[in-house]
């Protein structure tokens, strides 16, 4: 017998691939989690019957969320990391010499106890010492530090239940509250074909927060419709102006981000643009 995972979304497509093993099933006081073998994508992370990660391609999510508010900073000693608890952007902001502490505040502990025995190459940097484990609400965290990290990330599931509250005003307020004087964030979009209520949504409350937002784009096969959206906010700081390519040492071992495309991943299709002007 044959094993098929399917993730249908609200527009009644979406993605299948066959499973090769289930390697891990739950129900943890949070969501639904399940790991599964795959001969195509390898082991594959499922939250809630969406895919959130896979050994295949992961690498592109995570490096376009973390270099490029990190490689716009100037100097980011202090970052904080809410959601992303498989590691993966930890693994990524890590790679940044002049980072001295990360802070990564993730809700479901299972969530990191499953990246570390399944995806091992993602969560690969949960021991290092310069990274604090906060088991707890990222959106009730946030609220007790001010003027603190010079770089937020958000590695947010969709913002649908709980995680809703990533995406509202009164959050990315006291995201704002919580960066040093030049501080930059990033949060990941969601998928302007697929979901373009939610990045409609997502940038006219960082605009209405941030001096500066612009939106950029990268190209995941296993998310909804390919191509997702990530937003950029900053008290001052532009991602494209203030961005110095010669910060990127040559060499780098990225498998995706490159100087150029940090650059170009800005150059908004029209119909992006017009979710944002919206």
């Amino acid at each position: 017998m044959e094993l098929w995972f399917k993730e249908i979304d609200e527009s009644q497509s979406g993605l299948t691939f066959k499973v090769k093993n289930v390697l891990f099933s739950k129900q943890t006081p949070y969501q639904r989690l399940d790991v599964f073998e795959t001969d195509f994508y390898g082991n594959v992370l499922v939250l809630d019957g969406c895919v959130q990660i896979t050994q295949k391609d992961e690498f592109v999510y995570h490096e376009m969320l973390s270099h490029v508010p990190l490689y716009t900073h100037p100097n980011p000693k202090n970052v904080l990391i809410i959601g992303g608890g498989d590691g993966g952007t930890v693994r990524e902001v890590v790679k940044h010499p002049e980072v001295d502490h990360v802070d990564l505040v993730e809700i479901d502990e299972v969530v990191i106890e499953v990246a570390k025995k399944y995806f091992p190459e993602v969560s690969c940097e949960l021991d290092n010492p310069k990274l604090s484990i906060l088991p707890m609400d990222g959106i009730e965290y946030i609220k007790s530090k001010k003027n603190h990290y010079d770089v937020i990330l958000i590695d947010s599931t969709d913002p649908v239940g709980p995680a809703e509250g990533l995406i509202v005003s009164s959050f990315y307020q006291n995201a704002f509250d919580t960066l040093t004087d030049n501080g930059v964030m990033a949060v990941q979009a969601e998928s302007p074909f697929f979901y373009p209520e939610w990045v409609r949504k997502i940038y006219r409350n960082l605009h209405g927060v941030f001096p500066v937002t612009k939106f950029y784009l990268s190209f995941t096969p296993t998310y909804p419709g390919g191509m997702w959206t990530f937003g950029f906010a900053s008290k001052g700081l532009d991602p494209v102006t203030d961005f110095a390519p010669s910060r990127v040492p040559a060499g780098t071992s990225f498998r995706y981000y490159t100087p150029d495309l940090h650059q170009a991943a800005f150059q908004l299709p029209a119909f992006v643009q017009e979710l944002c002007r919206e």
